[in-house]
This record gives C-alpha cells, sequence and structure tokens, in this order.
C-alpha cells in the first residue's frame, strides 16, 4: 500500500514537470536548443563514415608493376591475353581459375583467381582483377569484365547501310 502510494506520487511529480515543460514555450525552446547540435553532430559523424569507407573503393587502375611496388591490394585493368592457356577444372577444384592479363603497360601475368571461372570469359574486351601480390603470384579477390556489347553488330549494320 506504501509502495503504490509512493509510486503515485512520483508519477505525479513527474508529470507535472513535464505538464510544465509543454506548457512554458521557453522550455521547449531550451531543450530543443540542446538537443538540435547533438543531432547535428551525429548527421555529421554519419556523412563523414559514409564518405571514408566509400572512398576506399574509389580507387585508380594500377599496372602490375605499381602493385607490385606498394605490395598492396588494387585494380589493375588489362585485357586477357588469348595466346596464353587458362587454367579451370571444376572437378578438381572448382574455386581455383588462372589466366594471364595484359595490363595497360603491356605487362603479361597469370593471375589466380580463387573462384569459379565467369561465364563467357574469353568473349570479354576488357578485365579489371582487384589483388595483390603473394610472392611472384598476382591472387585477384574478385575480377569484373567488360564483355562486348550485343548491340555492336546493329551499329555495324546501321553504319554500312548509310
Amino acid at each position: 500500500m506504501v509502495n503504490n502510494c509512493l509510486y503515485w506520487l512520483l508519477c505525479r511529480k513527474f508529470a507535472q514537470r513535464l505538464i510544465r515543460k509543454v506548457d512554458n514555450p521557453k522550455m521547449i525552446k531550451k531543450s530543443g536548443f540542446k538537443l538540435m547540435p547533438i543531432l547535428i553532430l551525429m548527421l555529421m559523424g554519419g556523412g563523414i563514415i559514409m564518405l571514408i569507407s566509400a572512398s576506399k573503393d574509389m580507387s585508380t587502375y594500377s599496372t602490375f608493376q605499381q602493385v607490385k611496388r606498394s605490395g598492396e591490394t588494387a585494380k589493375v585493368v588489362g585485357v586477357l591475353a588469348k595466346d596464353k592457356p587458362m587454367y579451370y577444372n571444376a572437378e578438381e577444384n572448382p574455386n581455383l581459375f588462372r589466366f594471364y592479363m595484359t595490363d595497360q603497360d603491356g605487362e603479361i601475368h597469370e593471375v589466380t583467381l580463387n573462384a569459379p571461372k565467369p561465364q563467357d570469359f574469353e568473349l570479354s574486351e576488357q578485365v579489371v582483377a582487384t589483388g595483390s601480390f603473394t610472392g611472384d603470384e598476382f591472387v585477384a579477390s574478385s575480377i569484373l569484365m567488360k564483355c562486348p556489347s550485343k548491340y555492336k553488330n546493329e551499329e555495324v549494320l546501321v553504319r554500312s547501310n548509310m
């Protein structure tokens, strides 16, 4: 019984304070003024964190020589060396694919991808391999392929009819 009365009195006191703040416009402005800078700082901090995490992926393309010198993970753009062999055996190891790639400087290097061979890989016009060197081996964590446009032949036909 005493606990209920005490609880009721505490709740009543809290409710009275809350009503006084809501009824007094100056109190609302003061409490809102204290909250606004905190919200602005939180939004700015979130924006900075998003920019930093997005900038890590915005890297420029490198060559094999630059990646070997830096020792860091980078994106190497080049073309598939079609005169060199490709290795992929799905029965032996489905997550191992090796191929040769020529970078922008003309350096040919073997690339190891620890993932299945992408479909229509031989048809790609350009390859972007993201990875780093482990010793003399370039190990790619991912590759992107620029495949020929399906509309390219149609463009040639349209231009030849003019």
